[in-house]
């Protein structure tokens, strides 16, 4: 974990273009660009990874990219991506619509489904050359199980321009800045930290921009009520005895009907709960001031009464037993963050 500079400096003008494209399909994720500065392009990209989810600052010469099915089929990532447009204009395709943005516009797009993005100088005049004028913008890496919005629900949402300027969006937009411009300031441990927070916050700009636009609820509002007993589930996370059947019941629907409208999300109600109260323990284990607390007390904090339980259930969704992933953490804090000069590989330290 840490932060990573890809620069193109180093690289001959006539290979930059390539390499760039190389680097972001590392990176970020694979796409076919064009530009009409290939010929002299330039760019650089920071990474910041904050443990679940990943934020990146690029600043390159104006470009035009499309993600097709072949190359989803070659490497999906199953993640959501959130634009952040800084300095210029771009614009996202996807879904049947299509957004253009301005500085300080936010756009969400799905990786694991065929995009078309684009960016310019805000001035065409300017072109894409001069490196005083080339767009920038922020890139926000969520993978699809880490958000916790309806899926059906963020079908709607993508492709479409949510303010940056003022309101929630404000919010997050101020937050992604300052996370990126605070990062070497960061242990690895507060950026941990940070990235439920940041998490967050995107499904409360999500839930705003789905309440003010009433023709998902008319279309489907049964993900309405998913979205509601997702926020109530969240607020009683750490009750031992919640029950599908009693959510329900505060809800008055019937349990197969909410169960249903869970399945439309890919989740029964006990795996949500499930996942949530993972996600909360992960988080605790991520937070040094937590580090006094045995592992199987935070467990039971958050509804696990069995720790060989637990234990098997963290390690199948983060890939390591919790005592693993809280002591490698603390050892990656030791370490300082990294700014690599030149052409650098991925973000791939956390």
């Amino acid at each position: 974990m840490g932060t990573v500079v890809i620069r193109l400096d180093g690289v001959p003008v006539k290979e930059r273009f390539d390499v760039w494209w190389q680097m972001v399909a590392q990176s970020v994720v694979s796409v076919d660009a064009s530009s009409g500065h290939a010929d002299d392009f330039w760019a650089e990209m920071r990474i910041v990874d904050l443990g679940a989810i990943r934020l990146s600052r690029v600043t390159c010469s104006g470009f035009e990219a499309h993600r097709s099915t072949s190359r989803i089929r070659r490497s999906d990532p199953e993640a959501y991506q959130l634009s952040l447009t800084i300095h210029g204009r771009s614009g996202i395709r996807q879904e049947g619509r299509e957004t253009e943005l301005t500085s300080g516009d936010l756009a969400l797009y799905d990786a694991s489904h065929p995009f078309v993005a684009w960016s310019a100088p805000e001035d065409a005049s300017t072109g894409g050359g001069p490196r005083h004028g080339m767009p920038a913008g922020l890139i926000l890496h969520v993978p699809h199980d880490v958000l916790t919005f309806p899926a059906s629900m963020v079908r709607r949402l993508l492709a479409r321009r949510v303010p940056g300027h003022d309101g929630i969006g404000a919010l997050l937009s101020g937050l992604l800045n300052q996370v990126m411009a605070q990062a070497d300031h960061l242990s690895p441990t507060d950026l941990e930290r940070l990235s439920g927070t940041v998490v967050d916050l995107l499904s409360a700009v999500l839930a705003h921009e789905a309440e003010t636009d009433p023709s998902s609820f008319v279309t489907d509002p049964g993900a309405l009520l998913v979205l509601r007993v997702q926020a109530f589930i969240e607020r009683h996370l750490d009750e031992p005895h919640l029950s599908p059947s009693d959510i329900a019941a505060f809800h008055h629907v019937s349990l197969r009907h909410l169960q249903r409208l869970f399945g439309k999300e890919g989740y029964t109600i006990s795996g949500w709960i499930q996942h949530r109260r993972l996600e909360r323990c992960r988080r605790a284990l991520a937070d040094p001031s937590m580090d006094r607390l045995h592992i199987g007390v935070i467990a039971a904090r958050w509804g696990f009464t069995s720790d060989a339980h637990f234990n098997r259930l963290f390690r199948r969704r983060y890939g390591v037993p919790p005592a693993s992933y809280r002591r490698n953490l603390r050892k990656d804090a030791g370490d300082p963050s990294r700014n690599l000069g030149g052409v650098t590989g991925p973000a791939s330290d956390g």
